[in-house]
């Protein structure tokens, strides 16, 4: 395997994650070292920086130096060496108040395999089987707000020395997530950028995080037959093509609202409605409803 660099994390609310919040996040606490990786390659182990290869001779911080002598790492890669591992390795950048015992470690965050990113669940029970450190989840929260996600900032003590405060900020994983430009990407909210705009509308639902109106409405209302309703018309208008994809989403959409919200109204007792909210479960049922299209 060649390298692979590591994807950019993007900051909660901004388009590269818009919508990541809406079903099973695992939240994990950010530290704050230096990106790097491991993989095999040839029977060889490989190490890498967020950027580049590494070796001996161009190493990061000490990273490739040490990890090639790591048995935890070289018994676990030899025995999935279809894996590639991402983590931190933690030597002093901005944050200078983690325990003494955690600096020049290294910490699994991802495993991917085949370009694709294990699921946390999958992959927790193999490095734990080699003793291979790695990052646990702070909470596994379902369609949580940012209100809540930024409450998780002070649950992120993570290696951090008793009464030296909290981590350098959070990561927010949906594994089942792909954004708009049909990308897997994670959210993160970092603890300073919050103290400066923790009063900036985030556009998350103000609901509480286990159940919002938007979601209980189109599960309620919005029929397999209202669908195939819509996409019935569109392919007698001369076929139904690729390019008709967004006519179908937001025809739907619309005539979800136009029939269906007095209904929603009377069920949910004028539930407060935010309609950007509605418009992604909208669209995310006729993409589970017609799933070949996408």
């Amino acid at each position: 395997m060649d390298f692979v660099k590591y994807q950019h994390i993007e900051r909660f609310g901004t388009s590269e994650v818009e919508g990541i919040e809406f079903g099973e996040c695992y939240v994990f606490p950010k530290i704050d070292g230096t990106n790097a990786s491991v993989w095999m390659c040839e029977g060889e182990l490989c190490a890498g920086s967020r950027r580049r290869e590494l070796s001996i001779e161009q190493d990061n911080a000490g990273f490739c130096t040490d990890i090639i002598h790591d048995k935890n790492i070289l018994n676990y890669l030899n025995k999935f060496p279809n894996h590639r591992l991402f983590g931190e390795w933690l030597v002093p950048h901005s944050l200078k108040t983690y325990r003494k015992n955690a600096w020049k470690k290294f910490y699994v965050f991802d495993v991917m395999v085949d370009k694709s990113y294990l699921h946390y669940d999958e992959y927790q029970s193999y490095l734990e089987d080699f003793g291979v450190e790695y990052i646990p989840p702070i909470r596994i929260l379902k369609n949580g707000t940012y209100e809540q996600f930024v409450k998780l900032l002070d649950a992120n003590e993570y290696l951090i020395e008793n009464g030296k405060g909290f981590g350098e900020g959070i990561v927010i994983k949906r594994y089942d997530y792909v954004n708009k430009y049909g990308r897997t990407t994670w959210a993160k909210i970092v603890g300073s950028e919050f103290k400066e705009k923790h009063h900036k509308a985030m556009g998350a639902p103000l609901q509480n995080g286990t159940k919002i109106p938007e979601e209980e409405a189109v599960n309620s209302f919005l029929t397999k037959a209202m669908i195939d309703k819509v996409y019935a018309k569109i392919e007698q208008d001369g076929g139904f093509r690729s390019k008709d994809i967004p006519r179908l989403l937001h025809t739907v959409y619309h005539d979800f609202v136009i029939e269906e919200i007095w209904q929603i109204i009377k069920k949910q007792k004028n539930p407060v409605i935010n309609f950007k909210t509605l418009q992604h479960f909208t669209f995310a049922k006729v993409k589970a409803e017609y799933s070949n299209l996408f």
